[in-house]
């Protein structure tokens, strides 16, 4: 006995799922990337820019800050909101920067992953297409 065929709306559910998968496949790899190029900056944190004034002059030093204590510290246990960095330039600086560039670059990729899921859910639920209530 044959199988029975699915219609042309299962085969182009079945084919926009697995274009979907793909697509997400893509991005976590992307990820993974992004991962072994070097740590990425604490969720929330950034690279400020200071001064500090000194004998009639004015020195310019970078800092790693965050929102809420998520840096060790050199000198304790504890957790401080801040990083100092350096100079423009530094290792520390760049390292820093480019931290925070990767953490930026994961969550964006992160958030597109997100949404490629609620598509997987609605097109395996059914919910692309819902009646809407003639009371609304």
């Amino acid at each position: 006995m044959p199988k029975p065929r699915a219609n042309d709306a299962e085969l182009d559910k079945i084919a926009r799922f697995e274009r979907i998968k793909k697509a997400i496949t893509v991005l976590e790899k992307q990820q993974a990337i992004i991962l072994r190029q070097g740590a990425l900056a604490p969720q929330g944190a950034w690279v400020a820019r200071y001064q500090v004034r000194q004998n009639l002059k004015k020195y310019w030093y970078y800092k790693l800050q965050a929102s809420t204590p998520c840096l060790p510290q050199a000198t304790s246990s504890k957790l401080s909101k801040y990083k100092h960095l350096g100079k423009a330039g530094t290792t520390e600086h760049i390292d820093a920067v480019m931290s925070v560039f990767r953490r930026s670059i994961w969550e964006e990729i992160q958030r597109i992953i997100d949404t490629l899921d609620d598509c997987l859910l609605d097109i395996s639920s059914g919910s692309e297409q819902e009646e809407e209530d003639p009371q609304d």
